[in-house]
């Protein structure tokens, strides 16, 4: 089956912030080795996870393209490798936002984050089927398989306690501290303030709902996002 409008829309956009962020993620991590940035260095892993999050939209659609239909998803494959890599987002964007704002506890906010990454991941590969819910195309082929966490579920407030903290931290901390600074200070926190929350609604928004031609704009977001970030830390 031929990919539908949404459907190509759907893989174009997935592939884009995938290859984009993954993209951006390794280059900023070179640049902070070369200016040794340790908040470009924790931008960049973040970054880089957030892309490998489209993992499994990506090869549902080089998939689609190759054979005209879906990737076998009776195992929920999809939402394992897509997910799998969200606790990565949340460590080092939360050590990101800690290394600019309360350096003094970072430590302490990795190892809690780490913690919790780690028993989300448990809990995501040990009982997928309570964790992820999927749509599947009809005809297979149109579109790609859609999964969405169960935010029921422990891995789903897991997630939630993830963006909200990041929201807070990184969005609203950045803003405290530009509403606080002057010049190129409160410049470069209000670009990091902005990217954070464009980030986290671009997420939200593509992670709970199927927003059809919507996607182009969310996911659009999130790659300025990038931008936005990398202004706010660049030397």
């Amino acid at each position: 089956m031929a990919l539908s409008f949404i459907g190509w829309l759907n893989g174009l956009t997935a592939s884009g912030v995938f290859l984009f962020s993954i993209i951006f993620g390794l280059f900023a991590i070179y640049k902070a080795r070369k200016t040794h940035s340790n908040p470009l260095l924790y931008l960049g892993l973040t970054y880089f996870f957030a892309g490998l999050i489209f993992t499994g939209d990506f090869l549902d659609f080089i998939t689609v393209l190759i054979t005209q239909t879906n990737i076998d998803n009776s195992l929920g494959i999809i939402g394992l490798i897509n997910w799998m890599w969200f606790p990565g987002v949340a460590i080092f964007g939360m050590f990101f936002g800690a290394e600019l704002i309360i350096p003094k506890k970072k430590w302490t906010i990795f190892t809690i984050y780490l913690i919790l990454g780690i028993i989300f991941d448990v809990l995501l590969i040990y009982d997928p089927s309570t964790a992820l819910t999927y749509t599947t195309p009809d005809p297979l082929g149109s579109d790609l398989i859609n999964d969405s966490l169960v935010f029921e579920s422990i891995v789903g407030i897991l997630a939630l306690l993830f963006l909200v903290s990041i929201l807070i931290l990184d969005g609203f901390g950045f803003l405290a501290k530009g509403i606080k600074g002057t010049g190129i200070i409160r410049r470069k926190f209000f670009y990091l303030s902005l990217g954070a929350f464009l980030y986290i609604i671009g997420g939200i928004l593509d992670g709970l709902f199927d927003p059809g031609i919507s996607l182009i704009f969310i996911r659009a977001a999130m790659i300025i996002s990038a931008l936005l970030f990398y202004l706010g830390v660049k030397t």
